[in-house]
Formats: structure tokens, C-alpha cells, sequence
């Protein structure tokens, strides 16, 4: 998509846009099985890509983050816990010996104290942060797009290049959430299907079910270290930041606590998730950063990238 220049739309674009997309729903088939997201995607992505200038230019752009939504899909094809052994036990008693609480006698885990002292004021505010975890940054991201797109373009690749690590992580330890602690034990046994957990009760105080959607679309249960939630908005505040984005760096601080808090209060996360998740932020960021000052392969991948979402003259 790269070469193709932001004007009416030319024939090898015309081609490869729709070959691509029938190359996705098919290895999507073979590997995971059919699922309505995927058309929903091949038609957004088609849709953008032939209906203007403007919209063409955007999803080139944003390719970057469909390429993340795949391969995060896809890790459902390769359960992390088929390669290594989940830690369950370990993690669960590290955490203890860290961060436990002492309440009556006995020392609980955050999350543990948290289940114990839950208040519905707190279920509502920790469901309304865990609800920004995507919409945030891809609101940033268009944001960057139409007003700095040299920063958009850093910012993108480091939410990918931070996503990558956090992939590579869930391989190398498979990690239990705190929920399935509660729910199971400290005893491993596969399950297909993640929990809302904590989360349940913001669906039940409104009456809805958002999160258990969500949770049952769950790509890994699994993958709870590193905490990609807690590293997003670790990602948009620096860049925010970089930015000059003024009153709204506050905005995405507070958001940013917010879905670190709501991480171990609603049972998702342990507090050794949320360090981890901020540690892999700030080194997919530092590597980012290295990659733009030393590579000169990656500035011409860059200003290829930059090329092709340019506006018309």
C-alpha cells in the first residue's frame, strides 16, 4: 500500500486491497474460524480504501493498527499455554509477599482486599476507565493523523512495536490473571474463555452486557503479564506529552491511573501485571526512539509511509 500515491484510486491498489482481504478471511478460516469481525474489518478497511482520497489516505495510515488487531486475533490459533507452563501458583504468592495487604489477620493480595471492600461507585468509575483502553488511543492516533502525522506515524509504530513485546511475553511466561485464582485455584486447567471478573458489575449495575462481550471474545486468558492495558496509556501520555497537548496531558494522566487502578481492583490484573505493562511501554518507547536516531533504513521506511498519506497537492 505504501507506493500508491493518495489520488484516485490506480490499478495495482484497485487489486491488491481486494486480494489481500480474501487472503485474510481465508487464512482467518483455516486457522480460527469464521468470525463476523472479519468482515466487519475487510469491509472498513475496503471501504476506506476505494471511497476517497482523504479516507484512503487515512486507513494507509492506520494499516498499523490492523495489522495489530490481526495478529492479535490470531493468537487464539496458538494458545501460549500449549508452549510453556502458566504460572499460577508462583505469581500469585509473589504478589502476596510484594504487595500483600494485612485485613483480620490474614495478608490478601490487592485484588483480594479489592473483592472484599468493592463499593458500587468504584465498579462504575473502574468500568468507565477500562472502557478507554482502545478508544483513547485510537482517538489520539486520528487525532495525530490530521495534525501531526510525523508524530502520528512514531507513535503508531511504538504502539505496535509495544504490542509485539507484549506478545512475545505471553509466550515466554504464560501467565494466570488473579480472577482465575479466585474462580479455579492455583492449579493450571486450559479454558477457552476468559472472565469479566470485576467487570461484571458495572455490566450488572446498567443492565448490559459490554464487558461480557468483550471477555468472551478473549484471544488468550492466559496473557495477563505483561498488562497491554497498562501500557497503552503509558504510550499516549508520552506522546501527548510530546505533543504539547496541554490541559489533555492531565486527561490522559488521570485515564492512565485510572485503568492501572481498575486493572487490579477489578481482578484482571495483579499489581506485578501493571509494572510489567508499564516496563514494556517504556522500553518498546526507548526502542522506538533508538530507531529514529540510529537506523536509516527505518527513517526511509518511515518517510515511505509519510509519502503515501500525504495530502494532494
Amino acid at each position: 500500500m505504501l507506493q500508491f500515491s493518495p489520488g484516485p484510486a490506480r490499478r495495482p491498489g484497485a487489486l491488491l486491497v481486494p486480494a489481500l482481504s480474501l487472503a485474510y478471511l481465508l487464512l482467518s478460516y483455516f486457522l480460527i474460524g469464521f468470525r463476523p469481525e472479519q468482515l466487519v474489518l475487510v469491509g472498513l478497511c475496503n471501504a476506506c480504501y476505494f471511497l476517497s482520497a482523504t479516507t484512503r489516505r487515512f486507513i494507509t495510515g492506520f494499516s498499523i493498527f490492523v495489522v495489530f488487531w490481526v495478529l492479535y486475533d490470531y493468537l487464539r490459533a496458538f494458545p501460549n499455554y500449549t508452549f510453556r507452563a502458566v504460572d499460577v501458583a508462583h505469581l500469585y504468592h509473589t504478589e502476596k509477599a510484594l504487595f500483600g495487604i494485612g485485613y483480620h489477620g490474614q495478608l490478601l493480595t490487592p485484588n483480594e482486599f479489592w473483592l472484599l471492600h468493592h463499593t458500587a461507585f468504584l465498579d462504575v468509575l473502574c468500568g468507565i476507565f477500562y472502557l478507554c483502553w482502545v478508544p483513547i488511543p485510537l482517538s489520539f492516533a486520528a487525532y495525530l493523523f490530521f495534525r501531526n502525522r510525523r508524530l502520528f506515524f512514531e507513535f503508531s509504530l511504538t504502539f505496535l512495536l509495544v504490542n509485539l513485546l507484549g506478545f512475545v511475553l505471553y509466550y515466554l511466561h504464560p501467565a494466570a490473571p488473579p480472577w482465575y485464582v479466585q474462580q479455579h485455584g492455583l492449579s493450571f486447567q486450559p479454558l477457552a474463555m476468559g472472565s469479566t471478573a470485576g467487570l461484571a458489575r458495572f455490566d450488572s449495575f446498567f443492565g448490559v452486557s459490554i464487558f461480557k462481550s468483550i471477555y468472551a471474545k478473549n484471544a488468550n486468558v492466559f496473557a495477563a503479564m505483561p498488562s497491554l492495558h497498562s501500557a497503552y496509556p503509558v504510550i499516549v501520555l508520552f506522546y501527548a506529552v510530546k505533543n504539547r497537548s496541554g490541559a489533555f496531558n492531565l486527561v490522559f494522566l488521570t485515564i492512565m491511573l485510572g485503568i492501572w487502578f481498575a486493572a487490579v481492583y477489578t481482578s484482571h490484573h495483579y499489581v506485578l501485571d501493571v509494572l510489567a505493562g508499564i516496563s514494556t511501554a517504556l522500553v518498546g518507547i526507548g526502542l522506538l526512539r533508538l530507531l529514529l536516531a540510529k537506523s536509516a533504513v527505518f527513517n526511509r521506511f518511515l518517510a515511505a509511509f509519510m509519502r503515501a498519506t500525504a495530502p494532494a497537492a
